[in-house]
């Protein structure tokens, strides 16, 4: 039984070793032969616009935690729509109307957000 298990497990054992080998090796290899001299450029805050801080307690404004989930929440619906829109002629009309109420349900939220001035950045 122990030479069957090994047998069926073996190529997977194998790949699994080869992927991690193969990452180390890339790391260290990237870690061993990048330059390692950091002008102000690269030191310098990028996109978001926070300059780097000493105090991990610094404060940030609500509504950029706002945004980001109600960017979760309008990501997460499209997710749902992709299969949905490709299973459209096997669901039928409960699939139809089910997938209605959803999107119906999200868009009372999103228009409770908007008449509460969530989306108003200023």
């Amino acid at each position: 039984m122990s030479s069957e298990f090994l047998k069926e497990y073996l190529p997977i054992m194998l790949f699994l070793f080869l992927a991690l080998g193969l990452s180390v090796g890339f790391i260290l290899l990237n870690y061993i032969f990048s330059p390692k001299n950091p002008d102000p450029e690269k030191l310098s805050a990028y996109e978001c616009g926070f300059e780097p801080f000493n105090d991990s307690r610094m404060e940030f404004d609500v509504r950029f935690y706002l945004v980001a989930i109600l960017f979760i929440i309008f990501d997460l619906e499209i997710a749902f729509l992709f299969p949905w829109a490709i299973s459209l002629g096997t669901i039928g009309l409960y699939g139809y109307a089910s997938m209605l109420i959803f999107l119906f349900i999200l868009t009372i939220g999103f228009i409770y957000e908007w008449k509460k001035g969530a989306l108003d950045w200023e």
